[in-house]
């Protein structure tokens, strides 16, 4: 058997940030064993992974974080020496509509691997590194910045999941001496998303011709990432960062959702051939979102003078490069966004 260096489990790992995090720490650390873990639910895709399914440091198990007799299973196994936990319910509108399925999966799920954790590390060198969101802070007014001490105060069942399983990290910390590391992101975008997300949702609506549904006035403002940064930065953390620190991660860019769009169908025009202003008319104004956080945005000090990270890209550039994965890989959004996927994708997103 071969000795490898590290044993990181990665969780939700066929998902969109996980696939992103799978794939560089697969090609980045040759000596490392990289097992990932996915229920595959709708947003879990082994197809996101082709890439690197074949390589001899990766490794695939399909099993559900909130059962404990399969997690420890797996550490065993697999002599799990850390964990890169990124498997969670993410979308704040499904948390409105059936909030215990997220506090099941973000809070119990994260509570089992770390008791697992606890159990079976003893002494040595292990990372807990847990992914949360910026979510967990609340809403901002016009101005201000989310620091790592900002007070906690999440709005939706979605942030209130998170800021659980947040509070249950730092606690195993503390009372267990559990080493782990906290990060909390701003809103990414990048390749593979599931079209249930503002960017990917839009970019496919507008190809299509559909209806671009904008909550409320499309004021809200959020700070957006590019994945590929944004798990740089996780790599830097988990390699470098502080045990029992939290960092913030923020892509530094701050829009409204409407500027957003109108820059996407603004691109999307020239892309596919359309006259000027043409994509825009599809912009349609919805129902608010009950509960919708007016403003999101990342202070990233801490990490930059830390660990020397800042975003490799622009928002423009990250975006253009967002908008070319998307048109060069229908085929992936049509596997998607068809069969068992189908009627969730239809009946929430493209008639909404």
């Amino acid at each position: 058997m071969m000795q490898w260096k590290k044993r990181i489990l990665v969780t939700g790992g066929a998902g969109f940030i996980g696939s992103h995090m799978v794939r560089l720490l697969v090609n980045k650390y040759a000596d490392y064993l990289i097992v990932n873990l996915d229920k595959l639910t709708y947003a879990g895709n082994l197809e996101n992974l082709k890439d690197v399914e074949d390589a001899a440091n990766y490794s695939f198990v399909k099993a559900d974080i909130c059962d404990s007799d399969a997690i420890s299973e797996v550490f065993e196994k697999f002599q799990i020496t850390d964990v890169i936990h990124l498997a969670a319910e993410s979308h704040v509108d499904r948390s409105i509509e059936g909030p215990k399925d997220f506090v099941l999966a973000n809070v119990m799920g994260t509570v089992n691997l770390l008791h697992v954790a606890k159990d079976v590390w003893e002494g040595g060198d292990h990372v807990f590194h847990h992914v949360s969101t910026d979510e967990v802070y609340g809403s901002l007014g016009d101005e201000g910045l989310f620091e790592e001490t900002t007070a906690y105060d999440p709005r939706s069942p979605y942030s209130a999941s998170k800021a659980s399983s947040d509070h249950f990290v730092r606690a195993y910390y503390h009372t267990y001496g559990l080493p782990i590391k906290i990060s909390n992101c701003s809103n990414n975008y990048g390749s593979h998303q599931f079209p249930e997300k503002l960017i990917p949702l839009m970019i496919n609506n507008i190809v299509h011709k559909k209806p671009l549904p904008i909550y409320g006035t499309g004021e809200n403002v959020r700070d957006w990432l590019w994945v590929v940064d944004h798990v740089q930065a996780i790599d830097r953390i988990f390699h470098e960062g502080r045990v029992g620190e939290s960092y913030n991660i923020g892509g530094l860019n701050e829009w409204t959702n409407l500027d957003l769009v109108r820059y996407l169908c603004r691109i999307l025009d020239e892309k596919l051939g359309r006259e000027a202003g043409e994509n825009e008319k599809l912009i349609t104004f919805v129902k608010d979102r009950a509960g919708h956080d007016k403003r999101y945005a990342i202070d990233a000090t801490k990490i930059e003078n830390e660990l020397n990270w800042t975003p490799s890209v622009t928002f423009e550039e990250g975006l253009a490069s967002t908008v070319e994965w998307y048109l060069n890989n229908t085929d992936w959004i049509e596997q998607i966004t068809s069969g068992a996927y189908k009627q969730y994708y239809e009946e929430m997103y493209h008639n909404r």
